[in-house]
């Protein structure tokens, strides 16, 4: 069947009912004054995907590895690995030792990791800052892997003292770290190198290192300095949200692992004529296009503009709630910007997340200095 086949059959579906698509025309109408009006939550709006509208027209679906053949061929796997080996190059990872996917979202990134890190190290100690977005609580928890909660600093980062104190009382165990490269409410950072030192100091042989860098995975590799979070200071895995900085209409993700440590976990179906070395079965085969719109449009340099010019406006943003005597600050080059929070009725027209009577905003490349200003406005009013 043509594709102008497909399009003619659409069409002559039955159409909605005119009380279904006025329902249809509001909703889109308060989402997108509500889509205005956010700076508390990291999903960055400057998207551009007019290019691969007709693509829903498609049962488009990245069945199993993206790395191996399928039966099934409506598909997105060759850009899909394109999307993949940007990334491995800007994380650092080794040519020939690297391997990947185009996940639903940060979470299953981590869930992945944690899993590949059960099957490599089944009688494993996992640790994690009390930091740690709360997806991987409950992963570990479906996973049925032990584990430790370790202090955070004020910053964020997980505090290496506690960390090196609890594994000196748990030496008998192979440590699984869940590093953090920019926390949920503080932007936080984990560092691998001092990590990596501390398991050197107490003689570990054998470890594993997950990351965690759904929002800032994109954004660390152009910072200076830069942070110690990718392949070469000592990662095993790394997980990245694309709604996040990357910017995506669907919640996506990918992640990236030693292929090493997934060949140990890889095995034949039949069904489909591909490997199964993914959490879910059938996979989406449009987030991949998203992702790789947004690769080619920006390249690298384009990338390292968009982290300067978030950065730009979280100094912005963070000087301007001081100036009203609001007790701003920010991590080093990270775009969150943390205060005291403000009324309930600010932090709901705003949609700011909060936590322990803090709040925090996030200046993604899309958020303007009108924004800031009309939200410091709002804050000094208390309305």
């Amino acid at each position: 069947m043509s594709l102008a086949t497909l399009l003619n059959d659409n069409q002559d579906s039955p159409a909605l009912a005119p009380h279904d698509r006025a329902r249809l025309s509001q909703l889109f109408k308060r989402l997108s004054e509500r889509t205005e009006m956010f700076l508390g939550y990291p999903v960055a709006k400057d998207f551009a995907c007019q290019d691969l509208s007709h693509f829903l027209s498609l049962p488009l679906n990245n069945l199993g590895d993206p790395f191996a053949p399928s039966t099934y061929q409506v598909d997105t796997r060759e850009f899909e690995r394109e999307v993949l080996e940007f990334a491995a190059r800007l994380l650092r990872a080794e040519e020939h030792n690297w391997w990947g996917y185009v996940t639903n979202g940060g979470s299953e990134g981590n869930l992945y990791g944690l899993y590949l890190a059960r099957e490599l190290f089944p009688k494993a100690m996992v640790y994690f800052s009390e930091a740690t977005h709360y997806s991987v609580s409950k992963n570990l928890h479906l996973l049925g892997m032990p584990h430790i909660m370790i202090r955070a600093q004020k910053s964020g980062e997980i505090d290496y003292e506690d960390l090196r104190e609890t594994l000196r009382l748990h030496r008998d165990q192979v440590p699984i770290l869940f590093a953090n490269i920019g926390t949920t409410m503080t932007e936080g950072m984990d560092d691998l190198v001092k990590v990596r030192q501390i398991f050197k100091e107490m003689a570990i042989a054998e470890s594993y290192i997950h990351c965690d860098a759904a929002l800032c995975g994109f954004i660390a590799p152009f910072l200076n300095p830069r942070p110690a979070f990718d392949f070469a200071d000592g990662a095993d895995r790394i997980s990245i949200s694309g709604h996040k900085f990357i910017g995506s209409p669907i919640p996506c993700g990918l992640v990236l692992a030693k292929k090493r440590h997934v060949e140990r976990i890889a095995r034949s179906i039949a069904y489909i004529g591909n490997l199964d070395t993914t959490i879910s079965g059938s996979r989406n085969g449009l987030t991949p296009l998203i992702l790789w719109t947004a690769i080619r449009r920006l390249g690298e340099e384009g990338f390292r503009e968009r982290v300067q010019l978030s950065l730009s406006l979280a100094d912005y943003a963070c000087r301007s709630l001081r100036e009203i005597g609001v007790d701003a600050w920010r991590n080093p080059n990270a775009l969150t910007v943390v205060f005291p929070s403000p009324s309930a009725k600010v932090r709901s027209k705003w949609q700011l997340a909060s936590a322990e009577g803090a709040s925090h905003l996030l200046t993604l490349p899309n958020v303007t200095r009108e924004q800031i200003d009309h939200f410091v406005a709002d804050v000094a009013a208390g309305h």
